[in-house]
C-alpha cells in the first residue's frame, strides 16, 4: 500500500514514543523494550494498524511489533493509536517500527519471533519482482532466521494468484503446510478466533473469498 508523501510523516514517526528507533540496536534484547517479557508476534506490512491494535486489545499476555516501510501509512496508523490512547486504550504491549523488511534478519535474534503476520501483501504482479513478495523463498529464509523453531507464519490475502505462488513458496522454501484454505470466511476451523484486517472486511463484504495459510519451517518439523 502506498500513500502520496505526507509532509511531516517522517519527522512524526521520530518524534513517537509508540515507533521503535534504531531497531538494530535491540537485537537479542527485545524483551526489554516491552514492560512484560511475553511472546513477541509481528506484522510485515501492517498498513494503517488496526488489526495489530485489534490483536493487541484482544491478547494482553503477547507483546506486538508493527512494520511498516511507509512513512506516510504509518502515520496514519500513529494517529489512530494516539485516538486510541486518547480514549484510555493503553496498548503497552504494541510498537511500531518503519522499516523495509528485507533488514528483519538486522534486528531480530534468530529465536525472538514466535508468530510472523502477513495481511493482504502488495501482490508485486510482474514475475520480475517475485522476490519482493512477502512470501517467496527470499523472504521465508529471512524469517527463518528469526522465528523460535516453533514459530509460524500466517498469510491472508484476496488475490488468488498470489495465494497459489505462496503455496508453491512454502514447498519449494521446504517449509511444512500446517493448514490452508481459499475460502476462509466459510471454514470454521479456521475462523475460529479470527480478527479481519480492514482490507478483508472490505473485500469479503464485495463477495471475494479470503485464502489463508499457516505455515512453520521445515528444518524442525522432521
Amino acid at each position: 500500500m502506498r500513500l502520496r508523501n505526507i509532509p511531516g510523516a517522517k519527522d512524526a514517526i521520530t518524534g513517537s514514543n509508540y515507533v521503535v528507533q534504531e531497531p538494530a540496536s535491540h537485537k537479542g534484547k527485545w524483551t526489554q523494550v516491552f514492560p512484560k517479557d511475553q511472546p513477541l508476534h509481528i506484522e510485515v506490512g501492517m498498513g494503517k494498524g488496526r488489526f495489530l491494535m485489534d490483536m493487541a486489545k484482544l491478547h494482553p499476555e503477547i507483546n506486538y511489533v508493527g512494520i511498516e516501510m511507509y512513512d506516510s501509512v504509518l502515520l496514519r496508523a500513529l494517529q489512530k493509536r494516539e485516538r486510541l490512547e486518547e480514549e484510555g486504550e493503553k496498548l503497552t504491549n504494541l510498537m511500531f517500527m518503519c522499516i523495509d523488511a528485507r533488514l528483519l534478519p538486522e534486528i531480530f535474534e534468530k529465536g525472538e519471533v514466535q508468530k510472523i503476520y502477513l495481511n493482504f501483501s502488495d501482490p508485486w504482479p510482474k514475475a520480475r519482482h517475485a522476490k519482493r513478495r512477502l512470501t517467496s523463498r527470499e523472504f521465508l529464509a529471512r524469517y527463518e532466521q528469526i522465528l523460535a523453531d516453533d514459530g509460524v507464519v500466517e498469510f491472508k490475502t484476496d488475490n488468488k494468484g498470489l495465494f497459489e505462488f505462496s503455496l508453491e513458496e512454502v514447498e519449494a522454501a521446504g517449509w511444512k503446510l500446517l493448514a490452508h484454505t481459499f475460502d476462509l470466511h466459510n471454514q470454521a476451523e479456521m475462523m475460529e478466533g479470527n480478527v479481519m484486517t480492514e482490507y478483508e472486511e472490505k473485500f469479503s463484504s464485495m463477495g471475494n473469498p479470503i485464502c489463508k495459510l499457516i505455515a512453520k519451517q521445515g528444518a524442525h518439523t522432521k
